[in-house]
Formats: structure tokens, sequence, C-alpha cells
């Protein structure tokens, strides 16, 4: 089993880390609002920190799942960010949904501290985080990868390797673009249902 860090304990984050517990893992949280923080070490066990480089000390991977670009900066860099804490060798494995460009980004300072980078963006919502069936996908080193995904399994229905940094994001990017089109033309169809139902009972009187 690993040491984890998990930073982020929203409705994706408090459910995913809480697996990890389920699994055996050692994992240490951190969440910008202490209190959540508190209410999953009451609920899962486990500790908090007061800083992500706190919780990512000593960690041989931090996983992250925060809001946007600028989210996962703060995240990651500055004094108290996890780039900060992370030992060498580690892995950090970022499941939030933003940019590929931040991605790029952030692995490339990541290299430079001699860290990994896996960007692994979900798919399933809250309910598959909760029933620990979520899809992932990632991109990264293969090794990196390889080393991450018993870790991510902890909560994942199935996890692919989709190609080098920023592949994850690219490939979440066109499942939101096809789950859009698909939602666009159900609706599409509702409406001309009830345009149709409307016209004929309007025919009918």
């Amino acid at each position: 089993m690993a040491r984890v860090a998990f930073l982020g304990l929203g409705v994706m984050g408090f459910p995913m880390a809480g697996h990890l517990v389920a699994k055996g893992h050692e994992v240490t949280v951190w969440n910008r609002t202490p209190a959540k923080a508190e209410a999953w070490v009451a609920k899962h066990g486990g500790e908090s920190a007061s800083t992500a480089a706190k919780a990512a000390e000593g960690a041989d991977f931090v996983m992250s799942c925060v809001g946007n670009d600028d989210d996962l900066r703060q995240v990651c860099l500055g004094p108290d960010g996890a780039f900060a804490g992370m030992k060498a060798g580690a892995v950090h494995v970022d499941h939030t949904t933003v940019s590929a460009q931040v991605t790029r980004e952030l692995a490339a300072i990541a290299a430079e501290k001699g860290l990994a980078f896996v960007d692994a963006p979900v798919s399933g919502g809250q309910a598959g985080a909760e029933n620990g069936v979520l899809s992932v996908m990632c991109g990264g080193e293969a090794a990196d990868y390889a080393r991450a995904e018993p870790v991510i399994a902890a909560y994942a229905r199935i996890c692919r390797l989709m190609g080098p940094v920023g592949a994850g994001q690219l490939a979440k990017m066109c499942n939101q673009i096809a789950i859009a089109g698909l939602v666009q033309g159900l609706s599409n169809r509702c409406i001309l249902r009830r345009k149709r139902g409307f016209r004929s009972r309007m025919s009918s009187r």
C-alpha cells in the first residue's frame, strides 16, 4: 500500500479519498476549507494537513481534484503548494478537469523538480465517485502511469493511458463534446415530439 496525499475534498474528492483508505492506503488530506478536511477525517480516519505542501510531505502519490486552472496552479505552486512538499520521484496525479495547457505547464515544472506528473480527469459524476466506478483518462509517461494506476484503481471502474501529458485532458474534452452533442440531440428530439403532439391536438379540435 502507498502513502497518498489527496488535495481537494469537494463532491468528487471527498468520496475518492475515502476509497483510498478503504483499500488500505495511508492517506493525508488537505482542503482550502479546513472544516471539510476535519469532516473527512472524522468519517474515514487518516490525517489532515494545514497546507498542500505539508499534506504532500513523504507521500508516494499526491492526488488533486480542485476547481479550475487557477485553483490547480495555487495547489501545486508556491511555498505552500504540493510541489514544495513532494519528495523526489513522487507522482502527482491530477483529477481536475482543466486545460491541456496548464497540465503541460505544471508537468514541465514538476520534471524540473524531479517529480512525475499524470493528468487524469475523471468521468462518472458524483455517483461514480461515491460508488468507486469512475472512468479515468490519463496522460503522462508510461512508467509513471504504471505506478499510479493501481492507486487510481481504488475509485475507478476503468483507467487508461491515452498518450503523453495533456492527452487525458484532450480525451476528457472529446468526451464532454460528445455528451453535449448527445444531450442537444435528445433535447431537439423532445421539442419536435412536443410540437407534433401540440399540432395533432389542435388539428383534432
